[in-house]
């Protein structure tokens, strides 16, 4: 539920979770696909967050209730934890650190 406190770019996501950036891809693709999730491009960033008002309302009661069903994982709770330090460094460190390695 990394996108609960707004857009997140794509690198910034993958550091967050710690999975290859094919596997982050190909879900938010899905989650992008099932109307879950909105993406738009910023040169050559890709920033995500949950559907808006213009989401049907079967996709808003589904936002609401996967925030509910999760709001008390341990594992949500680290992924906010880390997703507060990832928001403070900007898309060109992170993608600058995937193009080293």
């Amino acid at each position: 539920m990394s996108l609960q406190d707004g857009e997140i770019c794509l690198c910034q996501l993958i550091e967050v979770l710690g999975l290859a950036p094919s596997t982050v891809s190909r879900h938010v693709d899905l989650l992008r696909q099932a109307g879950l999730i909105e993406m738009r491009k910023d040169g050559r960033w890709h920033y995500y967050r949950l559907a808006g008002r213009g989401a049907s309302p079967v996709v808003r009661d589904t936002i609401r209730w996967v925030s509910r069903a999760l709001a008390d994982e341990e594992l949500i709770a680290a992924d906010k934890a880390k997703l507060c330090g990832v928001r403070e460094t900007g898309p060109e460190e992170w993608t600058a650190c995937y193009t080293r390695n």
